[in-house]
């Protein structure tokens, strides 16, 4: 007797339980070219019905439901995968929303560099939601982004103009940034060595080469790596061409990709050159 009514009373348990599914997709790339360089951004865009749990992680979208029906995706697309890294300049944004979306966790260790977001939609049936997810990139994050998908600036060997680095630079897939204006070079207390044009290109593992015209043509040439960026300003290690001086080389851009302001010090540890360049 116990024994056959223990079957109905696990069917009524499991069906009191609430329906848990879970949905999975890759986030398509990115067409559109009106994103700054510089900066990541994903736009997740769902049809949801009543309440899901989504999970951001590099360029992979995981929903929990945790009631009514399975979410689907809605169009939703990155310019580059969310970075497995701590994020700089993370934003969160609802653009589009029925009913109630929040922010549950940021990028962290913690949620091994997820971004988690709760959506609430008690208006029956389905319901468009479009939140988006930017954060400042650096020369690192664009060795994922093959073929230059996702980089608006990115050029290949025939479409670059400028100056050649030193080798072994991957010229496919670099990013560019170039600037007029003026400026000067020191060596020592030997100077002004006038400036003009500025030409900057970083490929796809960071590596960075800067080139300023000089007064007579030849040119003024540094390379080395990126380390960080900070809002619109870059900061990189390099050396100059013959790797004779090195330092730290700043440089900062508009939205447009245009150089603003250069500046580097770089020394043998005995002579010291300085250089300062703006947009006029």
């Amino acid at each position: 007797m116990l024994k056959s009514m223990r079957i109905p009373l696990l069917l009524l348990l499991a069906a009191a339980l609430p329906a848990l599914a879970d949905t999975q997709f890759q986030v398509r790339r990115m067409t559109r070219n009106d994103v700054p360089i510089g900066k990541g951004q994903c736009d997740i865009r769902l049809q949801v019905d009543n309440e899901v749990e989504v999970m951001v992680r590099g360029d992979v979208v995981s929903i929990r439901t945790l009631s009514g029906q399975d979410a689907r995706d809605d169009g939703s697309e990155c310019n580059a995968p969310l970075p497995n890294r701590d994020i700089a300049d993370f934003n969160f944004q609802v653009v589009d929303s029925r009913n109630d979306i929040a922010l549950l966790s940021e990028p962290s260790p913690r949620s091994r560099f997820a971004a988690i977001v709760r959506i609430r939609d008690s208006s029956g049936g389905f319901g468009r939601y479009h939140f988006r997810l930017t954060w400042a990139m650096t020369g690192t994050d664009y060795r994922n982004l093959p073929g230059g998908i996702g980089n608006p600036a990115a050029r290949g060997r025939d479409g670059f103009d400028g100056p050649r680095g030193a080798p072994g630079f991957a010229w496919n897939n670099t990013l560019n940034f170039r600037g007029n204006g003026r400026g000067e070079a020191w060596l020592n207390d030997f100077g002004p060595t006038r400036l003009g044009e500025v030409n900057i290109n970083i490929d796809r593992g960071g590596r960075i080469v800067a080139w300023l015209r000089t007064e007579r043509g030849r040119g003024l040439s540094f390379n080395g790596s990126v380390m960080a960026r900070e809002g619109d300003r870059w900061k990189s290690d390099v050396m100059t061409e013959d790797r004779r001086y090195r330092g730290t080389l700043w440089f900062t851009v508009d939205p447009g990709g245009n150089v603003v302001s250069l500046s580097t010090e770089v020394t043998d540890g005995r002579d010291r050159m300085q250089v300062n360049w703006d947009r006029r």
